[in-house]
């Protein structure tokens, strides 16, 4: 019997991402394909680029989709950027890290990593040491770390970053749309982002943006495959060494020569113009605002269950909890109850975390007051299942104490 069409259940999505997506950004999906060099196509990607700016708060001409998930962002920006032999500095905080580590090891980095207590963040101070002592090509950290929760101030860095002539790459995947991120003043020189958080699009495309430091370096290794040079084209020994996560290719690509690199995907460009235009019609300040209301809502809440929250919570993310799971409390049973009884997913964690913390999310679509209050609820429901002796309506009353107080 063949497979009937895909019916998937309803869930209300407050985890770590991926997250519930915006009904209108589905809408944009199911438009019609046409042909990627077909005039609107080209000047979709053209607005496409155009909002990017904004949401990534840059002037910077290369702003673009790189096709693929939110890793795919992360590796194009280091594939391209660091060759084999370059040093690079990671501050790990969190499992993403780790991730960059592994990132820029594959690319033949010499990488070196300066580490904190998961759920804290680094100083400017320990971060410029690192840098004086590293001397590194690129500084690679990510701005809020979802095992963790907590996000990374990054206001300082930047200046750092030139004064020691390093690039400064940063990885914005869990923030971008919902917390303050600020590219060119921040003196940020390559940034990657997902669209399963924030944004509150579907993962699958990965929006980046670069300065024109970024930009020369990337040039300065770009390399035109065989089949589709020119006589003008650029062909080096030493080429970045991936072809699909190739920038210097790709910026060819979206820009004026329209390179035929691949074929875009034109579905995952709907949803990102789309993600991009409801963030600038709502305006980042006010998806910022929303984003922290609820966070806070949600914080408050689980503290109103008697649950301890983890991490530093002066640097926690708008939108991302970590909560302390409570002596005697099996976490993953508490999890699947919710999913099967009330269709409400959380999160659990990573690594050192593992089996230790919950990390509830209120991002997107669903930074709204009623899935706040109807996750505590269910939550303290099956809690009080498994026997934890928690408040009845501490949580939904304490979020409604914050929703009060801005009433």
């Amino acid at each position: 019997m063949p497979a009937g069409p895909i019916d998937p259940p309803a869930r209300l999505l407050m985890g770590p991402g991926p997250i519930t997506v915006y009904p209108r950004v589905l809408q944009a999906m199911s438009a019609q394909l046409v042909g990627q060099y077909d005039p609107f196509m080209t000047a979709t990607m053209a607005e496409t680029q155009a909002l990017y700016r904004e949401v990534f708060v840059t002037d910077n001409d290369a702003t673009l989709l790189v096709d693929g998930t939110s890793r795919a962002g992360i590796e194009a920006a280091l594939v391209s950027l660091v060759a084999p032999g370059d040093r690079v500095l990671v501050p790990r905080f969190g499992r993403f890290g780790h991730l960059l580590v592994e990132i820029a090891e594959r690319c033949g980095a010499e990488v070196h990593t300066i580490d904190v207590p998961w759920g804290q963040v680094f100083a400017p101070e320990a971060i410029e040491a690192a840098i004086r002592e590293v001397r590194p090509k690129v500084l690679a950290i990510v701005h809020g770390d979802t095992s963790t929760t907590v996000a990374q101030p990054l206001d300082e860095l930047g200046a750092i970053c030139r004064a020691h002539d390093v690039l400064l790459y940063c990885d914005t995947t869990a923030t971008l749309g919902g917390n303050e991120f600020l590219t060119d003043a921040w003196g940020l020189d390559a940034v990657t982002a997902g669209l399963q958080k924030c944004l509150g699009g579907p993962s699958g495309s990965a929006p980046i943006t670069l300065s024109s430091r970024a930009v020369e370096v990337i040039e300065s290794r770009k390399s035109i495959e065989a089949g589709i040079r020119d006589a003008d084209s650029v062909v080096r020994a030493d080429r970045i060494r991936s072809n699909y996560f190739d920038l210097g290719q790709i910026l060819d690509y979206w820009g004026p020569k329209r390179l035929n690199h691949h074929t875009e995907a034109t579905t995952m460009l709907y949803g990102a113009r789309e993600c991009a235009r409801l963030l600038l019609e709502e305006g980042i300040g006010a998806a910022v605002a929303r984003h922290r209301l609820h966070g806070d809502a949600m914080l408050a809440g689980v503290q109103g269950l008697g649950l301890a929250v983890f991490g530093d919570v002066a640097h926690r993310m708008t939108n991302v909890v970590g909560v302390e799971i409570p002596e005697g409390i099996a976490g993953d049973a508490v999890r699947a109850e919710l999913l099967e009884d009330y269709g409400i997913e959380i999160g659990t964690s990573f690594g050192p975390l593992h089996g230790r913390v919950w990390r509830i999310g209120t991002m997107g679509y669903n930074a709204r007051r009623d899935a706040v209050l109807v996750t505590l609820a269910a939550l303290e429901a099956v809690l009080r299942r498994h026997g934890a002796p928690v408040p009845t309506g501490g949580g939904t009353e304490a979020a409604q104490g914050v929703y009060g107080a801005v009433a």
